[in-house]
Protein backbone atom coordinates (compact mmCIF):
# COMPACT_ATOMS: atom_id res chain seq x y z
CA UNK A 1 0.00 0.00 0.00
CA UNK A 2 1.48 3.80 -0.80
CA UNK A 3 1.72 5.75 1.34
CA UNK A 4 0.72 9.70 0.24
CA UNK A 5 1.29 13.32 1.80
CA UNK A 6 -1.51 15.62 2.11
CA UNK A 7 -0.75 17.59 -1.35
CA UNK A 8 -0.60 14.53 -2.59
CA UNK A 9 -4.25 13.85 -3.37
CA UNK A 10 -4.44 14.45 -7.34
CA UNK A 11 -2.04 12.04 -7.68
CA UNK A 12 -3.47 9.38 -5.61
CA UNK A 13 -6.87 9.97 -7.79
CA UNK A 14 -5.10 9.55 -10.76
CA UNK A 15 -2.93 6.45 -9.69
CA UNK A 16 -5.83 4.74 -8.30
CA UNK A 17 -7.63 5.10 -11.96
CA UNK A 18 -5.05 3.35 -12.99
CA UNK A 19 -4.98 0.76 -11.38
CA UNK A 20 -8.90 0.17 -11.92
CA UNK A 21 -7.94 0.63 -16.01
CA UNK A 22 -5.23 -2.07 -15.91
CA UNK A 23 -7.41 -4.51 -13.83
CA UNK A 24 -8.40 -7.61 -15.90
CA UNK A 25 -12.01 -7.66 -14.94
CA UNK A 26 -14.94 -5.26 -13.52
CA UNK A 27 -18.72 -6.00 -12.17
CA UNK A 28 -19.79 -7.56 -15.30
CA UNK A 29 -17.06 -10.00 -16.16
CA UNK A 30 -13.85 -9.73 -17.99
CA UNK A 31 -13.26 -6.93 -20.06
CA UNK A 32 -11.09 -5.61 -22.32
CA UNK A 33 -7.86 -3.34 -21.14
CA UNK A 34 -8.29 0.53 -22.71
CA UNK A 35 -4.58 0.82 -23.21
CA UNK A 36 -5.04 4.04 -24.80
CA UNK A 37 -6.77 5.60 -21.59
CA UNK A 38 -4.14 3.81 -19.71
CA UNK A 39 -1.00 6.07 -21.39
CA UNK A 40 -3.23 8.64 -21.20
CA UNK A 41 -3.99 8.80 -18.02
CA UNK A 42 -0.14 8.07 -17.15
CA UNK A 43 0.70 10.96 -19.11
CA UNK A 44 -1.40 12.85 -16.81
CA UNK A 45 0.03 11.81 -13.80
CA UNK A 46 3.48 12.39 -15.16
CA UNK A 47 2.55 15.95 -15.83
CA UNK A 48 1.11 16.78 -12.16
CA UNK A 49 4.37 14.62 -10.40
CA UNK A 50 6.14 17.42 -12.24
CA UNK A 51 3.90 20.72 -11.48
CA UNK A 52 3.51 19.77 -8.22
CA UNK A 53 7.33 18.57 -6.97
CA UNK A 54 8.72 21.19 -8.99
CA UNK A 55 6.88 23.92 -7.35
CA UNK A 56 7.32 22.58 -3.31
CA UNK A 57 7.52 24.64 -0.63
CA UNK A 58 10.32 24.57 2.18
CA UNK A 59 7.42 22.82 4.27
CA UNK A 60 6.15 20.27 1.43
CA UNK A 61 10.21 19.71 0.95
CA UNK A 62 10.12 18.48 4.76
CA UNK A 63 7.23 16.23 4.34
CA UNK A 64 8.92 14.61 1.47
CA UNK A 65 12.41 14.23 3.06
CA UNK A 66 10.32 12.63 6.04
CA UNK A 67 8.53 9.88 3.86
CA UNK A 68 8.18 6.79 5.46
CA UNK A 69 8.80 4.60 1.80
CA UNK A 70 12.19 7.33 1.33
CA UNK A 71 14.89 4.89 0.67
CA UNK A 72 16.86 4.75 3.93
CA UNK A 73 21.06 4.13 4.68
CA UNK A 74 20.81 0.50 4.73
CA UNK A 75 19.01 0.62 1.21
CA UNK A 76 22.22 2.68 0.17
CA UNK A 77 25.05 0.47 1.61
CA UNK A 78 22.96 -2.46 0.78
CA UNK A 79 23.30 -1.35 -3.17
CA UNK A 80 25.95 0.95 -3.50
CA UNK A 81 28.40 -1.33 -1.73
CA UNK A 82 29.81 -4.76 -2.05
CA UNK A 83 31.89 -6.71 0.99
CA UNK A 84 30.26 -4.76 3.70
CA UNK A 85 31.68 -5.40 7.37
CA UNK A 86 29.62 -4.34 10.19
CA UNK A 87 31.56 -3.07 12.88
CA UNK A 88 29.63 -2.43 16.37
CA UNK A 89 30.47 -0.93 19.66
CA UNK A 90 32.16 2.46 21.10
CA UNK A 91 34.69 0.26 23.36
CA UNK A 92 33.45 2.61 26.33
CA UNK A 93 29.67 2.05 26.78
CA UNK A 94 27.89 -0.21 24.73
CA UNK A 95 25.75 -0.63 20.47
CA UNK A 96 23.96 2.29 19.18
CA UNK A 97 22.19 0.55 16.66
CA UNK A 98 20.65 3.99 14.98
CA UNK A 99 23.98 4.39 13.14
CA UNK A 100 25.40 1.41 10.73
CA UNK A 101 28.89 1.58 10.01
CA UNK A 102 31.72 -0.30 8.58
CA UNK A 103 34.22 -1.26 5.60
CA UNK A 104 33.32 -2.02 2.07
CA UNK A 105 34.46 -1.81 -1.13
CA UNK A 106 33.02 0.57 -3.84
CA UNK A 107 34.09 0.30 -7.71
CA UNK A 108 37.12 -1.37 -6.01
CA UNK A 109 38.05 0.94 -3.50
CA UNK A 110 37.75 0.60 0.16
CA UNK A 111 36.06 3.00 1.75
CA UNK A 112 34.19 3.92 5.48
CA UNK A 113 30.29 3.46 5.18
CA UNK A 114 28.41 5.48 7.91
CA UNK A 115 24.72 5.51 7.89
CA UNK A 116 22.06 7.14 10.41
CA UNK A 117 19.19 4.40 9.80
CA UNK A 118 15.70 4.79 10.90
CA UNK A 119 14.37 1.71 10.23
CA UNK A 120 11.27 0.71 7.49
CA UNK A 121 8.45 -0.34 9.96
CA UNK A 122 7.72 0.22 12.78
CA UNK A 123 9.78 -2.29 14.92
CA UNK A 124 12.36 -1.96 13.28
CA UNK A 125 11.63 2.28 13.85
CA UNK A 126 12.34 1.39 17.40
CA UNK A 127 14.74 -0.87 17.29
CA UNK A 128 17.17 2.11 15.50
CA UNK A 129 15.38 4.49 18.14
CA UNK A 130 14.39 6.59 14.69
CA UNK A 131 17.81 7.21 13.70
CA UNK A 132 18.61 9.59 16.20
CA UNK A 133 22.16 8.50 17.58
CA UNK A 134 23.31 8.05 21.62
CA UNK A 135 27.14 9.43 22.74
CA UNK A 136 28.02 5.67 22.04
CA UNK A 137 26.93 5.73 18.53
CA UNK A 138 29.32 9.43 17.73
CA UNK A 139 32.01 7.29 19.50
CA UNK A 140 31.42 4.44 17.48
CA UNK A 141 32.18 6.57 14.59
CA UNK A 142 34.83 8.06 15.80
CA UNK A 143 36.97 5.03 16.50
CA UNK A 144 36.36 4.19 12.64
CA UNK A 145 37.21 7.30 11.09
CA UNK A 146 40.49 7.50 13.20
CA UNK A 147 41.04 3.84 11.72
CA UNK A 148 40.26 5.11 8.70
CA UNK A 149 42.40 7.99 8.76
CA UNK A 150 45.01 5.82 9.49
CA UNK A 151 44.66 3.37 6.78
CA UNK A 152 44.37 6.21 4.49
CA UNK A 153 40.60 4.77 3.41
CA UNK A 154 37.80 7.82 2.26
CA UNK A 155 34.53 8.29 4.59
CA UNK A 156 31.39 8.31 2.79
CA UNK A 157 28.18 9.03 5.52
CA UNK A 158 24.76 8.49 4.40
CA UNK A 159 22.78 11.24 6.83
CA UNK A 160 19.56 11.21 7.82
CA UNK A 161 18.25 12.17 11.66
CA UNK A 162 16.10 14.39 12.89
CA UNK A 163 18.55 14.73 15.51
CA UNK A 164 20.48 13.76 18.43
CA UNK A 165 18.76 11.53 20.83
CA UNK A 166 17.90 13.94 23.66
CA UNK A 167 17.07 11.70 26.43
CA UNK A 168 18.28 11.85 29.99
CA UNK A 169 20.59 8.17 29.67
CA UNK A 170 22.27 10.02 26.31
CA UNK A 171 22.76 13.48 28.74
CA UNK A 172 24.13 11.60 31.20
CA UNK A 173 26.65 9.71 29.18
CA UNK A 174 28.09 13.04 27.66
CA UNK A 175 25.51 13.63 24.44
CA UNK A 176 26.95 16.99 23.71
CA UNK A 177 30.78 16.01 24.60
CA UNK A 178 30.41 13.40 21.73
CA UNK A 179 29.07 15.37 19.06
CA UNK A 180 31.89 18.06 19.67
CA UNK A 181 34.48 15.36 19.78
CA UNK A 182 33.11 14.17 16.49
CA UNK A 183 32.64 17.65 14.56
CA UNK A 184 36.52 18.13 16.30
CA UNK A 185 37.41 14.36 14.41
CA UNK A 186 35.62 14.95 11.34
CA UNK A 187 37.62 18.20 10.61
CA UNK A 188 41.14 16.73 11.66
CA UNK A 189 40.88 13.93 9.31
CA UNK A 190 43.33 13.58 6.30
CA UNK A 191 41.59 11.29 4.01
CA UNK A 192 38.48 13.00 1.52
CA UNK A 193 34.83 12.44 3.45
CA UNK A 194 31.64 12.81 2.09
CA UNK A 195 28.39 13.24 3.52
CA UNK A 196 25.04 12.84 1.85
CA UNK A 197 22.15 14.39 3.04
CA UNK A 198 19.34 11.75 2.02
CA UNK A 199 16.13 12.77 4.08
CA UNK A 200 16.65 14.74 7.25
CA UNK A 201 19.73 16.59 8.35
CA UNK A 202 18.90 17.38 11.98
CA UNK A 203 20.86 19.83 14.17
CA UNK A 204 24.00 18.20 16.22
CA UNK A 205 23.17 15.19 15.22
CA UNK A 206 23.78 15.53 11.85
CA UNK A 207 26.95 18.03 11.62
CA UNK A 208 28.71 15.87 14.00
CA UNK A 209 29.10 13.57 10.33
CA UNK A 210 28.78 15.87 7.84
CA UNK A 211 31.73 18.08 8.63
CA UNK A 212 32.90 17.23 5.61
CA UNK A 213 35.14 18.15 2.46
CA UNK A 214 31.70 17.70 0.27
CA UNK A 215 28.76 17.97 1.39
CA UNK A 216 25.99 17.10 -0.84
CA UNK A 217 22.16 16.55 -0.57
CA UNK A 218 19.14 14.93 -2.40
CA UNK A 219 16.97 17.31 -3.87
CA UNK A 220 14.33 17.22 -1.46
CA UNK A 221 16.21 16.47 1.49
CA UNK A 222 16.53 19.30 3.97
CA UNK A 223 19.27 20.32 6.48
CA UNK A 224 18.92 22.75 9.58
CA UNK A 225 19.91 23.63 12.78
CA UNK A 226 16.38 22.36 14.17
CA UNK A 227 13.01 20.76 13.04
CA UNK A 228 10.42 23.48 11.79
CA UNK A 229 8.09 22.46 14.41
CA UNK A 230 10.59 23.09 17.12
CA UNK A 231 11.45 26.39 15.64
CA UNK A 232 8.27 27.78 15.55
CA UNK A 233 7.33 26.85 19.25
CA UNK A 234 10.51 28.91 19.94
CA UNK A 235 9.95 31.95 17.71
CA UNK A 236 6.13 32.22 17.94
CA UNK A 237 4.92 29.72 20.50
CA UNK A 238 2.67 28.44 17.70
CA UNK A 239 3.77 24.31 16.30
CA UNK A 240 1.35 25.36 13.50
CA UNK A 241 3.95 28.01 12.07
CA UNK A 242 5.88 25.20 10.48
CA UNK A 243 5.57 27.24 7.46
CA UNK A 244 6.99 30.63 8.19
CA UNK A 245 9.65 28.51 10.44
CA UNK A 246 10.64 26.19 7.19
CA UNK A 247 10.74 29.26 4.46
CA UNK A 248 12.79 30.79 7.73
CA UNK A 249 15.39 28.74 8.34
CA UNK A 250 16.42 28.16 3.93
CA UNK A 251 16.69 24.65 4.82
CA UNK A 252 16.29 23.25 1.45
CA UNK A 253 18.79 21.97 -0.69
CA UNK A 254 18.75 24.77 -3.29
CA UNK A 255 18.85 27.34 -0.80
CA UNK A 256 21.76 25.74 0.74
CA UNK A 257 23.78 25.65 -2.58
CA UNK A 258 22.89 29.35 -3.12
CA UNK A 259 24.25 30.01 0.21
CA UNK A 260 27.15 27.97 -0.40
CA UNK A 261 26.84 25.42 3.07
CA UNK A 262 26.85 22.56 0.66
CA UNK A 263 28.51 21.57 -2.21
CA UNK A 264 26.25 19.85 -4.53
CA UNK A 265 22.43 18.51 -5.12
CA UNK A 266 21.55 15.14 -6.50
CA UNK A 267 18.44 15.30 -8.22
CA UNK A 268 15.65 13.15 -7.68
CA UNK A 269 12.53 11.48 -9.91
CA UNK A 270 9.81 13.40 -10.61
CA UNK A 271 7.86 12.63 -6.91
CA UNK A 272 10.70 11.90 -4.83
CA UNK A 273 13.48 9.34 -4.13
CA UNK A 274 11.19 6.89 -2.93
CA UNK A 275 9.14 6.53 -6.45
CA UNK A 276 12.50 5.40 -8.84
CA UNK A 277 14.74 3.75 -6.35
CA UNK A 278 16.65 2.34 -8.89
CA UNK A 279 17.37 5.91 -10.84
CA UNK A 280 18.34 7.82 -6.88
CA UNK A 281 20.73 4.75 -6.89
CA UNK A 282 22.53 5.46 -10.41
CA UNK A 283 22.28 9.06 -9.79
CA UNK A 284 23.92 8.83 -6.07
CA UNK A 285 26.22 6.38 -7.26
CA UNK A 286 27.57 8.99 -10.21
CA UNK A 287 28.15 11.54 -7.66
CA UNK A 288 30.17 9.44 -5.05
CA UNK A 289 32.25 8.00 -8.12
CA UNK A 290 32.58 11.78 -9.39
CA UNK A 291 33.58 13.00 -5.80
CA UNK A 292 36.26 10.38 -5.19
CA UNK A 293 37.90 10.86 -8.22
CA UNK A 294 38.36 14.38 -8.02
CA UNK A 295 40.51 13.92 -4.66
CA UNK A 296 42.10 10.68 -5.57
CA UNK A 297 45.41 12.69 -6.28
CA UNK A 298 45.35 15.20 -3.50
CA UNK A 299 47.97 14.89 -1.16
CA UNK A 300 46.76 14.36 2.73
CA UNK A 301 47.33 18.48 3.75
CA UNK A 302 46.09 19.40 0.96
CA UNK A 303 42.64 17.00 1.86
CA UNK A 304 42.86 18.66 5.23
CA UNK A 305 43.17 22.27 3.83
CA UNK A 306 40.27 21.91 1.40
CA UNK A 307 37.98 20.64 4.23
CA UNK A 308 39.46 23.66 6.76
CA UNK A 309 38.70 26.55 3.74
CA UNK A 310 35.50 25.51 2.78
CA UNK A 311 34.17 25.75 6.30
CA UNK A 312 36.11 29.24 6.74
CA UNK A 313 34.53 30.87 3.22
CA UNK A 314 31.09 30.19 4.51
CA UNK A 315 28.63 33.06 4.83
CA UNK A 316 31.80 35.22 3.70
CA UNK A 317 30.54 36.18 0.32
CA UNK A 318 27.70 38.43 2.11
CA UNK A 319 29.17 39.03 5.27
CA UNK A 320 31.92 41.32 6.26
CA UNK A 321 34.93 40.61 4.26
CA UNK A 322 34.75 41.62 0.21
CA UNK A 323 37.68 39.79 -0.36
CA UNK A 324 38.22 35.72 0.28
CA UNK A 325 41.93 35.75 -0.73
CA UNK A 326 43.30 35.29 2.70
CA UNK A 327 40.85 32.63 4.01
CA UNK A 328 42.86 31.58 6.74
CA UNK A 329 42.01 35.10 8.55
CA UNK A 330 39.40 34.37 11.10
CA UNK A 331 38.92 38.41 11.80
CA UNK A 332 37.07 40.79 10.20
CA UNK A 333 38.79 43.04 7.47
CA UNK A 334 38.54 46.44 8.94
CA UNK A 335 38.14 49.23 5.74
CA UNK A 336 40.33 52.82 6.18
CA UNK A 337 37.43 54.79 7.82
CA UNK A 338 37.03 51.66 10.38
CA UNK A 339 40.88 51.83 11.12
CA UNK A 340 40.78 56.00 11.22
CA UNK A 341 37.81 55.68 14.53
CA UNK A 342 39.63 53.37 15.80
CA UNK A 343 42.74 54.96 16.07
CA UNK A 344 40.73 58.90 16.65
CA UNK A 345 38.92 57.08 19.87
CA UNK A 346 41.67 55.27 21.09
CA UNK A 347 43.34 58.60 21.87
CA UNK A 348 42.70 60.40 25.32
CA UNK A 349 43.59 64.00 24.22
CA UNK A 350 40.98 63.06 21.04
CA UNK A 351 38.13 62.01 23.21
CA UNK A 352 38.54 64.74 25.60
CA UNK A 353 38.02 67.11 23.09
CA UNK A 354 35.40 65.77 20.96
CA UNK A 355 33.62 65.88 24.89
CA UNK A 356 34.27 69.26 24.84
CA UNK A 357 32.48 70.01 21.80
CA UNK A 358 29.90 68.09 21.80
CA UNK A 359 29.12 70.02 24.94
CA UNK A 360 29.60 73.65 23.56
CA UNK A 361 27.16 72.42 20.70
CA UNK A 362 24.49 71.47 22.58
CA UNK A 363 24.79 74.46 25.21
CA UNK A 364 24.46 76.94 22.42
CA UNK A 365 21.60 74.75 20.83
CA UNK A 366 19.78 74.87 24.41
CA UNK A 367 20.43 78.44 25.17
CA UNK A 368 19.49 80.02 21.77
Amino acid sequence: MKNYLNFETDIKNLETEIEKLKAPYNQDGLSEVDTKKISETQAELDKKLRDIYSNLDPWQTTLVARHEDRPKSKFFIDHLFKDFIPLSGDRFYGEDKSVIAGFAKFNETSVLVIGQEKGDDLETRIERNFGMMRPEGYRKTIRLMRLANKFNIPIISFIDTPGAYPGVGAEERGQAEAIARSIECCMELNVPTFAIVIGEGGSGGAIALASSNRVIMLENAIYSVISPEGCATILWRDPKRTLDAAKAMKLSAKDLLELKVIDEIIPEPAGGAHRDKDLILDNVRKSIENNLNEFVNMARDEVLNHRKNKFLKIGRNKGFVSQLDDIDALSMKKNNINVFIEKYFKNRNNLIFLGIFLLLVFSSIYFL
